[in-house]
């Protein structure tokens, strides 16, 4: 009888050592400072050579990535796109830092299409079409409509 108490007793104590134990996490969420930077929509993505295609307000940019996660058409990134280089983005969609590598940049939609066919020769991208924002169609529809007089 006296070993079953000293035991229950031993336990008790050992279960509440280990439940006050606990690791206080502290998440350092540096959300805004992301959604502060430039933003592009990933319009075109390539997982076997590892090169997706981000439409900013300035042009197209072509990144390689570097991290092996996984980039899909549709989804909205957050960085700096304007120069080469290597950098994080923040995959809003994904709600995750990617490390890639800015090939090019600023680039026009024909000019972005010709890169992706230099930088995935041996990938099934020859004669494929990116996806157009809303905002990229209407400038092509503005520029080439004839102005009646």
């Amino acid at each position: 009888m006296k070993k079953m108490f000293t035991y229950s007793i031993a336990a008790v104590l050992v279960a509440i050592l280990f439940t006050s134990c606990v690791k206080d996490r502290v998440v350092y969420d540096n959300r805004p400072s992301w959604l502060s930077q430039e933003r592009g929509d990933v319009v075109f993505s390539n997982n076997a050579c590892g090169l997706y295609v981000v439409e900013t307000k300035y042009g197209y940019t072509i990144i390689q990535n570097l991290d092996g996660l996984r980039t899909y058409k549709g989804e909205v990134m957050y960085g700096n796109f304007g120069g080469n280089g290597t950098r994080d983005f923040f995959n809003y969609t994904a709600n995750i830092v990617t490390r890639g590598n800015v090939v090019e940049y600023d680039l026009t939609y024909n000019e972005a299409l010709d890169a992706i066919d230099y930088y995935c020769p041996l990938g099934n991208t020859s004669g494929l079409k990116m996806k157009q924002s809303a905002t990229s169609q209407s400038k092509v529809s503005r520029t080439t409509t004839p102005i009646k007089q």
